[in-house]
């Protein structure tokens, strides 16, 4: 392996995608009996089905006797279900014993990476924990799925920081429902489910039914609300136990039809009121219908709920008076023709900030999570971030990229990013339209955005081949991109594709 394509180290404890299906969870140079607790707790809330392997070294400069110290770390690796140890060190052989009979041990990093067995990591949770000394980077990127050097950093402390903001503005016992669809907008859906219910969210939401069950499969156990769910699906749903919005007669009746089929009892469904969004939903005038269809045993009406069109634009805020107006109006009417209690819901993240008293029994977080939104004291989550894969110098009334687009009007320095189009880098923000940042400077775009690179105009700025780049992040706000791109954050966040990676920050 040459050493001179190690990326800088992280201080920070991160989530990345291994190779063959695995899991590695970096957490080098933080190497204590507390954090080693820590870090094992961490792997227990990962996907359940997946095997566990720690990989430790030594623990320098503990203070504690080895054989006591040895004999409390191994008692961790049996009480957490490790199903394979690996130490590294000659603290750590000399202990041996303490350790389960499968447990392996090699003298040093060197010894370890000659003697790697892969096949043992397939489909696995990998802890990697070490001393700064055994130089672990190497065994992560061993470890690590190779991509190209583009990722999507999530701060996953800065989600939670994001998600107490918004509980804070809660009133007593009402609930929280997080949208994790479209890969959580982007960040990866199964991690960050993960996360929220670890931290006790009531109830998350998805788009479609396989965004569902694959978060069932990934042991996610909270409730799971399925905005659009296709009728071919309903079994499948049903065997996940996944809740549909009911937002039309049409797919009510499909429903009820399986359900007698499976003589499935009290189902929880959720019932979408359309009042003034006008996409989905039943309408006022629609009720006398809907009702007959609950009078069943088939079905539990578990919320009623709708959608605020325009919640964060003040300029509307008659039109969402009457939204809320129209909701509560036909709430109360629901309540007295069903005969039992259900869960209201409305506001979306700005709904939180700016309606306050319209919270009802639960709200629905959404960007607000990822840090884009009208609260205050809002982190950023996700970071697009590559490199510099190389640098010219172009001269005065020369051509950068397609068409010839990118006209230098002064000798300059031009970097290639290998980053483009099919990388979530929108093409509107060629031609000088985007930036990026580069050691402390916006470098703007040249010529057209690529499908897999872009080049930028790094005149007086000080950068190096393999410098790291910013695309959007804690410097430059995905809410400004996609200003400059003309589209919304959203779009941003949720056309980063899968083949960039995704690298999860933990503290």
């Amino acid at each position: 392996m040459n050493l001179e394509h190690l990326e800088p180290v992280s201080m920070r404890l991160q989530i990345l995608e291994g190779n063959q299906g695995s899991v590695v969870i970096n957490d080098t140079y933080n190497s204590d009996t507390k954090g080693v607790s820590a870090a094992l707790e961490l792997m227990e809330r990962q996907d359940k089905k997946k095997g566990r392997v720690v990989i430790l070294s030594d623990l320098l400069q503990t203070g504690k006797d080895h054989r006591e110290l040895y004999r409390e770390i191994a008692q961790m690796i049996r009480s957490n279900r490790i199903e394979q140890f690996i130490g590294l060190g000659p603290a750590m052989m000399h202990q041996r014993d303490l350790f389960p009979e499968n447990a392996l041990f090699y003298h040093g990093t060197d010894d370890f990476l000659k003697r790697i067995n892969r096949v043992m990591f397939r489909d696995k949770i990998i802890l990697v924990k070490g001393s700064r000394k055994f130089g672990f980077e190497r065994i992560t990127a061993e470890l690590q799925l190779k991509s190209h050097q583009t990722v999507l950093e999530i701060d996953l402390n800065g989600m939670v920081h994001n998600l107490n903001v918004y509980r804070s503005m809660l009133k007593a016992g009402v609930r929280t429902m997080v949208m994790v669809k479209a890969l959580s907008y982007g960040s990866g859906n199964v991690e960050i489910a993960n996360l929220l219910q670890f931290h006790h969210v009531d109830y998350l939401a998805v788009a479609f039914i396989d965004e569902g069950i694959e978060l069932r499969k990934a042991g996610i156990h909270l409730p799971i609300l399925v905005l659009n769910p296709d009728p071919a699906g309903f079994e499948a749903m049903l065997d996940y136990q996944l809740e549909p919005e009911i937002y039309s007669l049409r797919i009510l009746q499909a429903l009820l039809g399986i359900l007698r089929y499976r003589s499935q009892i009290r189902y929880p469904i959720h019932l979408k009121l359309d009042t003034g969004m006008h996409r989905l939903g039943f309408q006022e005038e629609e009720l006398d219908e809907l009702f007959p269809l609950l009078t069943g045993q088939e079905c539990m009406v578990a919320s009623v709920f709708s959608h605020l069109a325009a919640s964060e634009q003040s300029e509307h805020d008659t039109f969402t008076r009457d939204q809320i107006g129209r909701f509560h109006r036909m709430v109360s009417r629901m309540k007295k023709e069903l005969g039992h209690r259900f869960l209201s819901h409305l506001l979306n993240s700005s709904g939180i900030v700016r309606f306050p008293d319209a919270q009802y029994d639960m709200v629905r977080l959404g960007l607000g999570l990822h840090g884009i939104g009208i609260a205050g004291n809002l982190l950023p989550v996700s970071s697009l971030l590559t490199t510099i894969s190389q640098i010219r110098n172009v001269g005065k009334g020369e051509t950068v990229g397609y068409s010839r687009k990118g006209l230098a009007n002064r000798e300059s320095r031009i970097a290639t990013l290998p980053v483009g189009y099919a990388d979530g880098f929108h093409r509107n923000l060629g031609n000088g339209n985007g930036r990026v940042w580069i050691n402390g400077t916006h470098a703007p775009v040249i010529g057209d955005v690529c499908m897999d690179m872009t080049m930028v105009d790094i005149t007086g700025i000080q950068a190096s081949e393999g410098d790291k780049v910013e695309i959007f992040g804690r410097n430059q706000p995905v809410s400004e991109l996609a200003e400059r791109a003309g589209t919304i954050p959203y779009e941003m966040l949720t056309s980063v594709p899968e083949r960039v990676k995704r690298v999860y920050l933990h503290e």
